[in-house]
């Protein structure tokens, strides 16, 4: 916290009024950066995640071209997996892929434990070095939730259906529920290292857990989430949770102890808070739209800040993440008029 001047985003995550809506946007590190791509050239996501100094490059770049309010960590949801004892390799042009799936309750019983400091020291070396010496923002470190987690582990990858996850955990409950169990506390120990290396916040990604009902999500997977967030009951970093396609879920995210909910382009900002959000809001534009004309970015970017700052507690941001056919200039543009605009709204409101 030493380093930081502008705290807009820590503010609004807490629910305080802010003089601007603050704005970060989902992998806005690397993929569609020019700076980016000549790295890659070089390097694998392993390789860049390994090299605290060139990790902790990518992770401050797009604070220096963009101007958002934060950073976010330049890695990815499986990195904590291999210690775990899961083969992992993100293939480019298909995502993670794992070579030993969990198939039984053996598996699960194999699976080993997280230490951070010697599993991950390069990744709490690079959250030291941005927060020491290289940021003015606060860092976002982040987590996959287990359910997301558990999909690859058992898929051995991407799915477009979970057809292998959702069947071990209708018929093999105890299975799923050891598998959630390790994967809870796994998150706990991780997230928990980065708070401790200098992380202001963290976001807990659930990006596929949309593909269950409200139903199995309140039997087969907020106990263990309640677990997690009781887990952050002394921290004072604030906990986001974002899932994509979940609309249906933002009321049982509500019920959790956490601090910000991020909403998807499917639920506007105004219609969650009737629904009877009370918690932060982060979110929402369709990262689609940073293709299309600028008027229509603007048009839409306009609507959900009057929507956002129609009470404290609001964090623009995109409903997925940024893509590679993105340019960055729309990006800084984007960030520019969000500041800008958010900040007359505001004034106009005082």
């Amino acid at each position: 916290m030493k380093n930081i001047t502008n705290d807009s985003f820590l503010k609004a995550a807490k629910g305080e009024q802010t003089n601007h809506v603050p704005v970060w946007y989902m992998r806005q590190a690397g993929r569609s950066q020019p700076q980016y791509r000549e790295l890659k050239e070089k390097y694998s996501l392993f390789e860049i995640t390994h090299q605290p100094e060139l990790c902790a490059y990518v992770t401050r770049l797009p604070v220096e071209m963009y101007d958002v309010d934060a950073a976010i960590l330049y890695k990815d949801i499986m990195t904590p997996l291999p210690a775990l004892g899961i083969d992992v390799e993100i293939v480019s042009g298909v995502g993670p892929v794992i070579d030993n799936p969990i198939r039984s309750k053996e598996d699960v019983e194999k699976l080993g434990e997280l230490s951070p400091e010697e599993d991950i020291s390069y990744i709490l070396e690079t959250i030291k070095l941005l927060t020491d010496e290289q940021l003015s923002v606060p860092l976002i470190g982040f987590g996959g939730a287990p359910f997301t987690l558990a999909s690859y582990m058992i898929e051995g990858g991407p799915s477009k259906n979970y057809h292998k996850t959702k069947a071990l955990m209708y018929s093999e409950p105890e299975t799923w529920a050891l598998l959630m169990d390790k994967l809870a506390d796994m998150t706990i120990v991780y997230l928990k290292a980065q708070i401790n290396a200098g992380a202001s916040a963290v976001q807990l990604f659930d990006s596929w857990v949309g593909a269950l009902s409200r139903q199995d999500y309140r039997t087969y997977i907020k106990p263990h989430m309640e677990k997690i967030f009781y887990g952050f009951k002394n921290e004072k970093a604030p906990i986001i949770m974002h899932g994509v396609g979940a609309s249906h879920l933002a009321l049982e995210w509500n019920d959790l102890p956490l601090d910000v909910i991020g909403l998807d382009w499917r639920l506007p900002i105004r219609e969650a808070r009737n629904l009877g959000i009370t918690k932060a809001v982060q979110g929402n534009l369709d990262p689609a739209l940073l293709i299309s004309s600028w008027e229509m970015i603007e048009e839409r970017a306009r609507d959900i800040i009057d929507q956002g700052i129609e009470k404290p507690g609001f964090i623009f941001n995109l409903g997925h993440g940024v893509f590679p056919d993105v340019k960055p200039e729309t990006l800084k543009k984007l960030t520019a008029f969000i500041h800008e605009y958010s900040a007359m709204k505001m004034k106009q409101s005082q």
